[in-house]
């Protein structure tokens, strides 16, 4: 468990700027439909009676780079580490959560004592301990994305931080919504920790490492 809050801990330092570039390009296309609408609706029922359509402006979508640099120019270094104390409340639980259990399911697949358990029992317990933590996590995950989102549609709240918003989002949506998005979240890290072990139980990773350390004559 010690050890996987060290990974967890370290992990933040890549994967928050990664988390913060992801919502903020898939944030681009739901403001940008949702300004398309409140357009839409605003010609239908302009004062003096209904307007003919007007085709929509077509709204630029921002690159990684573009938002990155962006981001860099507008708030520094700490814009794209925006929301790392979440980031850090749901990737140290999950790995605290995930490295033991799998350690115990792969160890429920060994022949014997000492032995390897077979590599599709390897995956199938990276699979379980992935969605496992996934789930658990998946309320620090809301509160994340929340916080990490930039632009606001329509009536959105605003938060200050981690608290503020659990508080909000517990208020007005219900606890329901802290689970919000757990199915689809245990559905891409199942596979995804799935083959990371079987992937490690074929020992490539120790293979290359040992062809650096060692190279051929």
């Amino acid at each position: 468990m010690l050890a996987g809050c060290g990974a967890g801990t370290c992990q933040v330092i890549v994967t928050t700027p990664m988390e913060m570039l992801k919502i903020q390009l898939q944030d681009a296309g739901r403001i940008a439909a949702q300004k398309k609408i409140l357009a839409t609706q605003a010609q239908l029922s302009p004062q003096g009676g209904a307007q003919p359509p007007a085709e929509a402006p077509a709204v630029a979508r921002p690159t990684a780079t573009q938002l990155a640099r962006d981001l860099l120019q507008s708030r520094g270094l700490a814009g794209l580490y925006k929301g790392l104390g979440a980031t850090l409340l749901r990737d140290v639980p999950f790995s605290i959560v995930y490295f033991p259990l799998f350690a115990n399911l792969n160890q429920l697949g060994q022949p014997a004592p000492g032995e390897k358990s077979p590599f599709y029992v390897s995956f199938l317990a990276g699979c379980v301990a992935g969605s496992a933590a996934a789930v658990a996590v998946n309320p620090c995950d809301v509160v994340k994305t929340r916080l990490q989102s930039l632009q606001r549609g329509v009536n959105e709240d605003t938060y200050s931080g981690f608290l503020d918003c659990a508080r909000k989002i517990l208020r007005h949506e219900g606890p329901s919504a802290f689970l919000k998005g757990a199915y689809c979240r245990a559905l891409v890290i199942a596979p995804l920790f799935g083959i990371a072990q079987v992937v490690y139980f074929l020992g490539i990773g120790e293979t290359l490492l040992g062809l650096l350390q060692h190279p051929q004559p």
